[in-house]
């Protein structure tokens, strides 16, 4: 799953992601060979703890991030939010956390991108494009295979920030530009 609704009305849109069962499997395996080592070695209690402590970060090191998204059309922004253990352990709870804040008016389209994971095949991300030129994803790592549901979150994120109405009505105003640019130009009889 790449992202979960968490809250959705007309004027707002909370979108969370967690860590996925993919993410927790290596965390537990990570901490379980600590665990394993401690308690089957000779050695002194400090080796011990040493050997889990180790593996503890190694396993808090690869898992994924929590990411929120918050979209407020009563204040007219945009809330990106990560949250990661390791960095939250490494700095005694006072970093950890990163937020981006954006404007939605500055907002002019939505949409999916591939990305190349090593050894895994292609992941797919949500990207918002805004009007300076600048693109930034909703989420800071990619989901692999199941491009539908990042499409299906693309969508969401499209129809609540009315973009699919401004580009059809952007649409049919070029259009209307082309046909009054054609009348004017004079016409050649042959």
């Amino acid at each position: 799953m790449y992202m979960l609704v968490e809250n959705r009305t007309s004027s707002f849109l909370h979108l969370k992601r967690s860590p996925g069962i993919r993410s927790w499997s290596v965390f537990v395996g990570i901490a379980s060979i600590g665990l394993a080592a401690a308690y089957y070695s000779a050695d002194s209690l400090a080796w011990k703890l040493f050997y889990m402590a180790g593996c503890f970060f190694v396993a808090a090191q690869n898992l994924e991030q929590w990411e929120e998204a918050i979209f407020d059309k009563n204040k007219g922004t945009v809330c990106l939010k990560t949250f990661n253990l390791y960095r939250k352990i490494l700095t005694l709870s006072k970093g950890g956390n990163e937020q981006v804040v954006a404007l939605l008016h500055e907002i002019r389209d939505v949409d999916v991108e591939e990305e190349t994971v090593r050894y895994f095949g292609k992941g797919y991300m949500v990207v918002l494009r805004f009007i300076t030129g600048f693109s930034h994803p909703l989420t800071q790592s990619a989901v692999l295979g199941c491009r539908s549901d990042v499409e299906a979150v693309a969508k969401l994120v499209t129809s609540f920030l009315e973009l699919d109405r401004v580009a059809s009505q952007q649409g049919l105003y070029e259009s209307s530009e082309t046909e009054a640019s054609d009348a004017d130009e004079p016409q050649d009889e042959y």
